[in-house]
């Protein structure tokens, strides 16, 4: 690993730590997910950016909200 490319990603890991909140723990996450930024590499979980056949041919859900029934005896 060159130092200029290490010095790219410390510093990129570094930003993303403190847009998280400065979590402590996280640091291994963050400098993988710098490190792959710096590569060109995807930041993001490959399972969200491929479907599987089986999920892309489910039915979409219906998101609407449903219409609110009258009560049993209230009177207005």
């Amino acid at each position: 690993m060159t130092d200029n490319r290490q010095e790219r990603i410390r510093r990129r890991a570094h930003a993303i730590w403190e847009q998280a909140g400065r979590p402590d723990g996280a640091h291994q996450q963050h400098w993988d997910q710098a490190a792959a930024e710096i590569d060109g590499g995807e930041s993001r979980p490959k399972a969200k950016l491929a479907k599987s056949p089986a999920a892309a041919k489910a039915k979409p859900k219906d998101n609407k909200p449903k219409a609110a029934k009258p009560r049993k005896g209230s009177a207005s």
